[in-house]
């Protein structure tokens, strides 16, 4: 077999370069498929320590906190507490997707933070009076944040309010 030369290789390679260039020029552009963006909402809320950001989006249905679907959650009152927002709003979330992140805090903590930021998310997605209307009725706390924190504690004692005790003998 023959060796080609380095410049056969060369011309033969620049041909190549040419004809694909030629080609791209004379046929027609193509048109970019765009997709179409989907309406979503992001919401955060705070309760005690935990914070819970919850994206609600156009979708199939699904719920899912901290990416794991919310059928999975072994306690079932946080279960429970979790799903009251999506069981209020009725056939309002069947064609909605619910990503919830939250962390720090409890376990309740973050249940009711996940409660408060999916009905929240669900008012201002949907934008229905109707729904905000029937959240307020319920409990106030699933649409208004809940200032309470808890109290730091201070010298002289074992709590925040508790002190130590004093022995005479």
């Amino acid at each position: 077999m023959p060796r080609k030369k380095k410049t056969d290789t060369l011309t033969a390679a620049a041909a190549t370069a040419e004809a694909t260039a030629e080609a791209a020029t004379t046929a027609a552009p193509e048109k970019k498929k765009r997709k179409t963006k989907k309406k979503m909402t992001i919401v955060s809320i705070r309760r005690k320590e935990s914070v819970a950001t919850a994206i609600v989006k156009d979708g199939k249905g699904r719920i899912r906190v901290n990416k794991l679907a919310v059928s999975a959650i072994q306690n079932p009152f946080v279960r429970e507490a979790v799903l009251e927002p999506v069981r209020m709003a009725g056939d309002r979330v069947n064609n909605l997707d619910i990503l919830v992140r939250v962390n720090g805090g409890g376990t309740m903590g973050q249940a009711q933070a996940t409660r408060s930021a999916i009905a929240r998310g669900l008012v201002a997605h949907t934008k229905d009076d109707e729904l905000k209307r029937l959240y307020l009725d319920y409990d106030r706390f699933l649409l208004v944040p809940d200032p309470r924190r808890v109290e730091p504690k201070k010298f002289k004692g074992r709590k925040a309010r508790a002190r130590f005790q004093k022995s005479y003998r």
